[in-house]
This record gives C-alpha cells, sequence and structure tokens, in this order.
C-alpha cells in the first residue's frame, strides 16, 4: 500500500499521525525509496554517512527532493535525498565534526582524518604535546620515559607511541590528559627517589628567615634570595588576599591567589613548585604603590549604564585602564573593567559603591 502513495510526504505524515515514532528520529528516502533512520536533527552530511563511509569521504553537495540544498540542511521527515559525490573531493572538513549529529558519522569521520593525516596528525601531536609542557614550565625530557610511554599507552589501549600522537593531533585525546597522566608518574618516582639528604634540606629551606622578593613588589617569600616576583594576570592578586608563590622557570615567582583556578586545579606534578608568601604589613605596604584589579558587572542593559559605571570610579579616584562591554540577545549587560587601587579593602569599596547603580545584578572579580 505504500507504492499507492505518490507523496512521500504525505505517506510519512499519515505514519507520523497514527504511530508517534517521531520524537527522536527523522525518517527519509534514498532515490530508489529505501527509507533511513537518523536522528533528530541530522544533516545530509548524517545521511551520506549512514549509506557508506566512501559516500560521505566523497561528498560535495547533495539534492534534497529535487533541489540542491547546503551540506548542513537539517533532514526532516520524508525528505527524499540525493548526495552528491566527485572522486576529487579531499574528504571531510574538520568542521563537518561541529554539524553532524549522530555518532556514526562522527565516528566514521574521525576515522578517516586518523588513516588519511596519520603521518601530519603525528607531527602536530609532537608539537601541540612540546607547546603545552613550554605552557606549563614542565621539562619533557624528564617525562619522556619508556615506562612513562607504556602506562599512557595501556591505559588508553594504543599500541605504539606514534598512535598516541596521531590521537593528540587529530583530537581524539587531549594533550593536557597525556602530560598530566605522565607527570603524576613522574612525581610518584621522584617521590621514591628522595633521600633523607633531601628531606632535611627542604625542612632547613622551609625554616629559613623570610626574605623580601623584589623591591616595591609588597611580597615576603620564604627560602628564596633575591627573587624576581611578579603578579599573574589570572586572578590579579590585592594586599589583602590570600596569596601563593608558583616557581617558574626562568621567571622567577608569579603570585596567585589561593582561589585562583589555576592553583586550585594545579596537577601534583606541579604543585611541588608552589612556595609560601605573603603581604608585607599594612605599615609596610602604606602609599608603595597600586595593584592590577579586574571585575565583572553583570546588569540589566539600558541607556547610560556605562556613563553611571563610570561616574562611580571617577568619584573614587579610580581611573580606568581597560574597559570591555557587551550586551546579549535577552538584554543582559556585562561590563569588564581593570583598574588599579591600593588593596583589597579599597576595591570592596569601589565593588560596594558599583552595586548601588541601577539595574546592576551582581559583581565579581577575576579568579583564572
Amino acid at each position: 500500500w505504500q507504492r499507492d502513495m505518490s507523496d512521500n510526504r504525505e505517506f510519512m505524515h499519515i505514519l507520523k499521525s497514527d504511530l508517534d515514532l517521531f520524537s527522536d528520529d527523522v525518517y527519509c528516502f534514498t532515490p530508489t525509496g529505501d527509507v533511513k533512520s537518523l536522528p533528530k536533527g541530522s544533516t545530509t552530511i548524517d545521511f551520506a554517512y549512514s549509506i557508506h563511509s566512501a559516500v560521505g569521504n566523497k561528498m560535495i553537495g547533495a539534492r534534497v527532493n529535487g533541489r540542491l540544498v547546503t551540506i548542513d540542511y537539517v533532514v526532516k521527515n520524508g525528505d527524499r535525498i540525493e548526495i552528491l559525490t566527485s572522486q576529487n573531493s579531499k574528504g571531510p572538513s574538520r568542521d563537518w565534526l561541529n554539524i553532524v549529529k549522530s555518532t556514526q558519522a562522527r565516528n566514521k569521520i574521525n576515522q578517516w582524518f586518523k588513516n588519511e593525516l596519520k603521518e601530519d596528525n603525528i607531527l602536530k601531536g609532537k608539537e601541540m604535546l612540546a607547546s603545552y609542557c613550554k605552557t606549563k614550565a614542565v621539562n619533557m625530557a624528564d617525562l619522556m620515559k619508556t615506562e612513562y610511554m607504556e602506562a599512557v599507552m595501556k591505559k588508553y589501549g594504543f599500541r605504539d607511541w606514534d598512535s598516541v600522537l596521531a590521537a593528540i593531533g587529530h583530537g581524539g585525546l587531549k594533550e593536557g590528559q597525556i602530560i598530566n597522566k605522565m607527570a603524576d608518574l613522574y612525581g610518584k618516582d621522584r617521590k621514591q627517589e628522595m633521600t633523607d639528604d633531601d628531606v632535611l634540606r627542604e625542612v632547613s629551606e622551609q625554616t629559613k628567615t623570610k626574605i623580601q622578593g623584589r623591591p616595591g613588589s609588597g611580597i615576603v617569600v620564604r627560602g628564596i634570595h633575591d627573587v624576581a616576583v611578579r603578579f599573574s594576570k589570572c586572578c590579579s592578586p590585592l594586599p589583602g588576599d590570600e596569596i601563593v608563590g608558583f616557581v617558574t622557570r626562568g621567571r622567577g615567582i608569579s603570585i596567585h591567589r589561593t582561589d585562583c583556578v589555576n592553583i586550585i586545579h594545579m596537577n601534583e606534578f606541579d604543585r611541588v613548585r608552589l612556595i609560601d608568601a605573603e603581604w608585607e604589613t599594612k605599615e609596610e605596604l602604606a602609599g608603595k604603590e597600586k595593584y592590577l584589579a579586574e571585575i565583572s558587572i553583570f546588569a540589566d542593559n539600558r541607556n547610560g549604564l556605562l556613563a553611571d559605571v563610570s561616574k562611580v570610579l571617577t568619584e573614587k579616584n579610580v581611573d580606568i585602564l581597560t574597559v570591555n562591554s557587551r550586551t546579549s540577545k535577552q538584554g543582559n549587560a556585562t561590563i569588564s573593567l581593570s583598574f588599579e587601587v591600593m588593596n583589597k579593602d579599597e576595591l570592596k569599596k569601589v565593588m560596594d559603591r558599583l552595586r548601588t547603580v541601577e539595574s546592576v545584578i551582581d559583581i565579581t572579580r577575576s579568579i583564572g
């Protein structure tokens, strides 16, 4: 009786009315009349890969119900779809991974990149690991040991290291996953190798007299002489904040707030480089210098909002260094500001005054 229906859409409409089968799937047709079931929201790319990997990999376009459509066209119930292919096609685009809806299509696209671009992905994976280590100030040579590589291969089910690198290169694995795993192993080995003399040396350093960092920084660190101190831009610490130091490679000590997300989520390998730090006393800090503060203001958008915010800062004798404002489609405004203040108490007074501005909902500090 299906063949008596001259219009596929009419058939699908009747079937949908009689049987509520279409909440999670859409049903469409090949040019020969075969029915294909796809997840709701699927595109013509999903349809192509549901036919065969070779069809999807060589796809260059599609016709739906006899007319040309873009490849991100969302399939509807009853559509008759013809996939256009070419032997000159260079294969799928990485952008397709953001377009497809079905797991089947996504897996087949990923498989193509694994097989066709393995050499390129291996090189890219190496570069991504090296870049990640450089960003995190990790000595990559310490981690590239056979036993650590084998542990990673076993954990993620790879037979050789090149396959791990290729997986990183095409996006199947995150470089941070690999380095953090290897760093944890390195950290455990390092603890086991520590001698009694190493332990005594560390205790001795922890009990040394506090020595100030760079002149004018207002920071006191423990156990290190003539240290260069800089304030991290991720959380912008101020006098009055609880702080901690992080020993970088070649750039001295970076000072963070203890609630900075980079400190909270730091892996065990990096935590051994944290060091006690604190502010000088209020008397020692008095009149020394100002420090960078960064805040975000959330408000209902209105005319004059930015002007009112600027007026408050002028009243408080605060000079704005940077300002960025954006508004959502729902009319919610976010204003990001940076300026300099003497300490946390001064910042609190500024924030309290800003909260009284009309339509302001909330104000937060940057925490990384």
